[in-house]
């Protein structure tokens, strides 16, 4: 299932991101605004970024691993990746969320 079209008409008319999962980007000062959907199953390998990434999980659930300690967020709740910090992502249901990516 995808949740592409779980987002307003006007949010899916925003450019899409290009990426290893479905996002539409609305550019921002000193910071990426995605607003992303996973299918369930969806593992994204351990990884770092440059940006400060906090974000909110809109439906569903994320399994949000860093330094050996697995965060379960589920809808309505937000995380934190301080930037550099090494993490691995799991959606075990379709999940849609918000992410700001901040470069300062």
């Amino acid at each position: 299932m995808s949740l592409k079209n779980y987002y307003p008409e006007k949010i899916q008319q925003l450019p899409p991101f290009e990426g290893p999962f479905d996002a539409f980007r609305l550019a921002a000062e000193n910071c990426e605004v995605l607003l992303a959907s996973y299918p369930a199953g969806t593992r994204i390998e351990p990884h770092n970024h440059d940006t400060e990434n906090v974000g909110v999980i809109t439906t569903g659930k994320l399994l949000l691993t860093m330094d050996g300690e697995t965060q379960h967020i589920a809808a309505g709740e937000w995380y934190h990746v301080p930037a550099g910090k090494i993490h691995t992502a799991e959606f075990p249901e379709d999940t849609a969320e918000i992410e700001f990516w901040f470069t300062d």
